[in-house]
């Protein structure tokens, strides 16, 4: 049994609290599994004391269902001129059916959900472990607009024909013109 008070380790260092903080890197960066399946326990299903699956989230993943990647954005706002500006940057890890080849091209599709929807593209990219997009989208919108919608994107396929092989969201309530780096996790598309 190790001692693991501050007292008995050289210098001022705190194991418990460094140890243990999972907000602070490099541990914010990992994901926790329950003991019984290898998805994530965020959006797995659980069994109660009674066997019934209670979801954690409002999605319930099966044993084999697979991560679908993640999409890499900034968001900002600048309030001077009303405008938000959205940066697509990285879409990894990203998994697309067989069907669409080897190699895809890759776009992402990015809608403001206004009453007015706004869409904007990304342009395609051959599809890899790591696809680099680089791309900013401005748009004049009052900030009281933007923070009752979400900002949705959907992943698409070019070849043989568009196709949409994954999504994910973002609410806008928090915006603000503080830049700010979000990594989303792909979904498959919803029916």
């Amino acid at each position: 049994v190790s001692d693991l008070r501050a007292s008995t380790l050289p210098g001022s260092f705190d194991v418990s609290r460094s140890m243990f903080d999972l907000t602070s890197p490099p541990y914010r960066f990992m994901k926790r599994y329950d003991s019984f399946s290898s998805v994530p326990s965020s959006t797995s299903s659980r069994k109660d004391s009674q066997g019934s699956n209670r979801s954690l989230d409002t999605i319930t993943l099966s044993g084999d269902e697979r991560d679908f990647g993640r999409l890499n954005v900034k968001l900002c706002y600048v309030p001077s001129a009303e405008q938000i500006w959205i940066t697509v940057l990285h879409c990894k890890d990203l998994s697309w059916p067989s069907s669409c080849g080897d190699n895809p091209h890759i776009s992402v599709k990015g809608i403001l959900t206004l009453p007015k929807p706004v869409h904007f593209r990304s342009s395609a990219k051959e599809g890899c472990n790591d696809i680099e997009f680089m791309e900013t989208f401005v748009f004049a919108i009052k900030l009281q607009s933007l923070q009752a919608v979400r900002l949705v994107f959907k992943i698409q396929t070019q070849t043989p024909r568009k196709k949409t092989i994954g999504e994910c969201s973002l609410a806008l309530r928090e915006l603000s013109s503080e830049e700010s780096t979000h990594w989303l996790d792909v979904s498959p598309p919803s029916k």
